[in-house]
């Protein structure tokens, strides 16, 4: 399986994780919100598959770039 991570796009605070483990998710599916600058962000995902890890918390601040979540593809 190939495993995709998902970065952030932008620098933030992890305001919502909308997704858990082990949960199918279809492409472009939002996964977490970030909040940056009072906007929301949503991260989505780049393709169908299955969340194999959760790499940050809610509350928790991300740099641009850092990997939020890990996706194998199905």
């Amino acid at each position: 399986m190939k495993r995709t991570p998902v970065p952030a796009d932008v620098a933030g605070t992890v305001w919502q994780i909308v997704v858990a483990a082990g949960e199918t998710v279809a492409a472009e599916q939002e996964l977490v919100v970030l909040e940056s600058m009072k906007m929301e962000i949503p991260a989505v995902s780049p393709h169908a598959g299955v969340v194999r890890e959760i790499l940050v918390t809610q509350g928790e601040a991300v740099a641009e770039g850092q990997v939020l979540l890990v996706i194998d593809a199905g």
